[in-house]
């Protein structure tokens, strides 16, 4: 599983020179507060961190690029609130939950396009590795009165810096552990009105034996391209353009199915066993303002592609496909002044998802399901406090219509301390397997589910130190209920697995906190720790740990030519289902807490060209994220980085 895509050859080779030159402050290490939000807000414009009531982390692109990011599901360990489980190898499927919600109820967007699988109704992290410029804002918290369904943990916003942003051209390629090879490219730049940037990866590996005792390797190839372009004939007008391709190649591992064998229901080695997962998406749109840019007006269109395959010994085994076509029109204006502004904003979405299931065995017919949303949104930002209040009313073909609404307030007091608080409802429409999926003798689609529907709320306060902010620490506690959670049963007399809707309520509640510091220019910390406590009718959710910390910092030298990079991620004690009782009725067990530690090195040879290395799992800790699914062991990596 080795081989390098066409698309990023050729992005390289039309690049004679590649480049990290200087770019602007998105693209360099971002204090608390200085970043603007653009998913806390529908009016496109966006709110500055440190005036946002709701709890937001932002990882910029010189964070990624010190951390030696490949995987972003990997720097997302490192927001508080955030927990990740990969079955086992990179490749593996990959959850993200927020603050104890489910992963299908974290809203997950790439340069504005809804990403998730419309068929699995959530986005798999597996395929999105990092891009060579770009930041992620992670926004805690129910969504849902901004975007409705799935944005009830929040929302993951991954943005690629445009050709103004970030110009020039940049490579890296790169080689270590496991048989890995890995690359990206990168070409960006602005003329007069016009600026683009197209970038491609690829990361490939042999991988490692992800059954306890195993010895079959299971590797994964990934493959990535994106191009970003806007164009701006005047000042009141602006076009853009994104199309995104992914493609992800995996082996994986299967269950035991023998009822006799003592490894029933364990992970064990399946040779042949593999899934590929390939999306194209695609996003247009087209902004108009007016009264010296008060009033902003965009008009949208987007659309999702996603296709998934599973692969047995045999040949194809499963598979399925799902699409989203989205348009979306936007009217914000701004009143008052610098100092005092209100921003009034409505917003329509028009939305119909598809689904068809491709696998034999299973109902193959397809479906489709038709939204229409309605937003207002208030925001009231001065220079001390801030304001919001946004409602959202969705009229849905299949299922009953909701209406979500938020409030959320930020104070700052002349000592640097500043005091927030939200309160918000969120709702989350079943998937289209929880509807009407099929497995002739083990499970079967309820197609009465209803949506899930959460309420939670947030305070929090933050301290910020000097006039400058060379740092900042704060702490936030959050408080959130579920209903009508949709859960797989297993009634008599078949005991088949079917999804239901519980009556009883899902609770979870816990505290967030963080320090980031930059005492000099040389030195930066950055630390999260998540406190949890998610239960069920009082039994505690899986994969859900109660402890979950995260330790970063970054020394360069006095000439910024060298810089090493230490990370420390710990993951509490959590439990997991393990399916293995004959009659398939879950088992808990508990998997073990664990650290891991990374180490990064970055040296500068000369302008245009510099080395890199990075030893991953450095003290060789032994863990699993999921129940029998063995995680990496020690790796080390080594690079070059080439720019103009």
């Amino acid at each position: 599983m080795k081989t390098i895509s066409i698309s990023m050859l050729a992005l390289a080779a039309a690049t004679p020179a590649f480049a990290e030159t200087a770019v602007d402050a998105n693209a360099v290490a971002e204090r608390p507060g200085d970043a603007i939000i653009v998913s806390a807000s529908r009016s496109g414009e966006g709110i500055a961190a440190d005036k946002l009531g709701a709890s937001v982390t932002v990882i910029d692109a010189q964070t990624l690029e010190d951390r030696q990011t490949r995987i972003i599901s990997d720097v997302l360990r490192d927001i508080p609130g955030v927990a990740v489980s990969r079955a086992g190898a990179i490749g593996g499927k990959t959850d993200i939950r927020i603050r104890g919600s489910e992963s299908n109820h974290v809203l997950v967007l790439i340069d504005g396009i809804e990403v998730a699988d419309p068929f699995q109704g959530e986005y798999d992290f597996a395929a999105l590795t990092a891009d060579p410029a770009a930041r992620i804002e992670v926004l805690r918290g129910q969504q849902s009165s901004l975007y409705g369904s799935d944005a009830i943990g929040g929302v993951i916003n991954y943005i690629t810096l445009s050709g103004r942003e970030a110009p020039g051209y940049r490579a890296r390629i790169e080689g270590g552990s496991f048989g890995t090879i890995g690359g990206a490219a990168r070409a960006a730049g602005a003329s007069g009105d016009f600026d683009y940037a197209l970038s491609g990866s690829y990361y490939g590996t042999s991988g490692y034996p992800t059954a306890r005792g195993g010895t079959r390797d299971v590797g994964s190839d990934s493959t990535g391209a994106s191009a970003k372009i806007n164009w701006t004939p005047g000042d009141a007008v602006k076009l853009t353009g994104v199309l995104r391709y992914s493609h992800i190649d995996a082996d994986t591992n299967n269950s035991d199915f023998d009822m006799t064998s003592p490894l029933f229901g364990y992970i064990v080695d399946s040779p042949g066993v593999r899934y590929t997962n390939k999306a194209l998406y695609g996003l247009l749109s087209a902004q108009v303002t007016a009264l010296d840019g008060r009033w902003v007006n965009t008009l949208s269109g987007q659309f999702a592609d996603t296709v998934r395959k599973g692969y047995a010994s045999y040949g194809f085994d499963y598979g399925d496909k799902g699409r989203r076509y989205k348009g979306s029109f936007t009217s914000s204006l701004s009143l008052g002044t610098e100092a005092l502004t209100h921003r009034l904003t409505a917003a329509v979405d028009l939305e119909r998802e598809t689904f068809q299931n491709l696998t034999n065995f299973a109902f193959q017919g397809k479906r489709h399901t038709d939204n229409i949303g309605l937003v207002g949104q208030y925001e009231l930002i001065g220079d001390a406090f801030s304001f919001g209040a946004s409602v959202r009313h969705d009229d849905n073909d299949r299922f009953d219509d909701t209406t979500t609404w938020r409030v959320q307030g930020s104070y700052r007091l002349p000592t640097g301390t500043r005091f927030r608080a939200a309160y918000g409802t969120g709702v989350k429409n079943p998937g289209y397997f929880d509807l009407y999926g099929y497995i002739d003798g083990q499970y079967i689609g309820n197609p009465g589910l209803k949506p899930e529907k959460s309420k939670g709320w947030e305070a929090g306060i933050e301290q910020s130190f000097g006039a400058d902010n060379w740092a900042t620490v704060g702490a936030t506690w959050f408080d959130s209920k579920l209903t009508d959670e949709i859960f797989i049963d297993y009634p008599p007399p078949t005991f088949a697995a079917t999804p239901a809707n519980r009556s009883t309520d899902s609770k979870q509640h816990g505290i967030e906190a963080f320090a980031s510091a930059q005492p000099i220019a040389q030195l930066r910390f950055d630390l999260a720790y998540t406190w949890l406590k998610s239960r069920e009718n009082g039994v505690a959710e899986v994969r859900r740990p109660k402890h979950i910390a995260s330790f970063n910092t970054v020394v360069t030298s006095a000439d910024q030519r060298l810089a090493a990079t230490l990370t420390l991620r710990y993951n509490g004690r959590a439990t997991d289902n393990a399916y293995i009782r004959t009659d398939y009725v879950p088992v808990s067990v508990s998997l073990k807490d664990y650290v891991l530690v990374n180490l990064a090195l970055d040296y500068k040879v000369s302008d245009t060209i510099a080395v890199f290395g990075r030893v991953e799992n450095l003290l060789g800790e032994d863990y699993e994220e999921i129940f029998s699914f063995v995680g990496s062991g020690r790796a080390a990596y080594g690079g070059v980085r080439l720019s103009f």
